[in-house]
């Protein structure tokens, strides 16, 4: 997955995205709106009420990667980029309210009864919803290859959703009207309930790693220590922090460098480091801490690695190991 798009392009291409969701989730409510009233279907108001929820969700994600665009300010040093984590768990409560609305409805069918009508105006609206849902998770994928936006993968965890979702509407209203199959429709409501519940409690997962400051994944950690490496005047690194919020990076770390370095001869080495870090890892904001070598400081003392000299750091970059 690469993420290794300045700012720009990045809010580009996530607003595309969570546009595009605003224009299939409008259609499909519209249709799916029109379509609940002519078969009085519990699984078509389930869908229905996805999509509605996907449309408030779509327009509150459109203003969370919005946001997260901004450059930092006096108020936000640290940027904006948790809005987009918030859009992202804004989605999972409307989610998780959607299946309980539905599972109360098709409970109470299962005990009142009912039957659907017109079946294949249903089945009809049914499919134009996938094919334009086909068309959004292609995009949305590309863009979350792209960028790695949290507010743009919870959206297509609710699009993969729509899909099963669908189908069991167009399943639900065959077995009803022409198979004479009475408890279908509530039986496909319910299960479409805890699909939806089950899709809330994934999307929340990357949500929540966000908002708690998650560490980078180890691949990701290993590829950047790989990169400070490389520089031949870094003896070893240690306290390395890493967390991503929304589109912004950040990192910091101590460096350990030769003890008989001036002040200015240290800092061109940051000014290095900082440089290939840039190159491999754009946009990323780090903070660099130098450790003459063979001292490690107060923090590290209390730590229990508290035995290891700097020097003895230095293979943990070689072999991406967690500092």
């Amino acid at each position: 997955m690469s993420h290794e798009l300045n700012p720009k392009a990045r809010a580009r291409l996530t607003a595309s995205a969570a546009g595009g969701s605003i224009l299939v989730a409008g259609l499909l409510v519209s249709l799916k709106l029109w379509a609940a009233w002519r078969t009085d279907s519990t699984a078509m108001l389930g869908s229905l009420a996805d999509s509605a929820l996907d449309l408030v969700a779509s327009l509150a994600t459109l203003i969370g990667v919005w946001i997260a665009a901004q450059p930092a300010d006096e108020d936000h040093r640290f940027g904006h980029g948790k809005a987009e984590a918030l859009a992202a768990m804004l989605q999972v409560v409307l989610i998780a309210l959607s299946a309980f609305g539905l599972t109360f409805r098709a409970v109470g069918q299962m005990l009142q009864g009912g039957s659907v009508a017109a079946a294949e105006e249903g089945i009809a609206v049914s499919l134009i919803a996938i094919a334009a849902t086909f068309a959004l998770l292609a995009w949305q994928r590309h863009v979350i290859r792209r960028t790695g936006s949290v507010a743009i993968g919870a959206d297509h965890v609710h699009y993969q959703s729509d899909l099963l979702l669908n189908l069991g509407v167009i399943v639900a209203l065959a077995l009803d009207q022409f198979a004479g199959f009475a408890g279908a429709d509530p039986l496909f409501g319910l299960a479409i309930a805890l699909w939806l519940g089950w899709g809330a409690w994934r999307a929340s997962g990357e949500a929540i790693n966000h908002l708690m400051d998650r560490e980078w994944p180890e691949e990701k950690r290993t590829r950047f220590l790989e990169v400070l490496a490389r520089h031949p005047e870094l003896r070893g690194v240690h306290d390395l922090r890493t967390r991503t919020s929304g589109m912004h990076d950040f990192v910091q770390f101590h460096a350990a460098v030769d003890g008989a370095m001036t002040v200015s001869e240290a800092h061109r080495v940051m000014d290095e480091l900082e440089e290939r870090i840039e190159r491999a890892f754009p946009g990323v904001e780090v903070l660099i801490h130098p450790d003459p070598e063979g001292r490690l400081t107060d923090q590290a003392e209390r730590s229990d690695r508290s035995s290891l000299q700097s020097e003895e750091l230095l293979p943990d970059i070689k072999t991406g190991k967690r500092s």
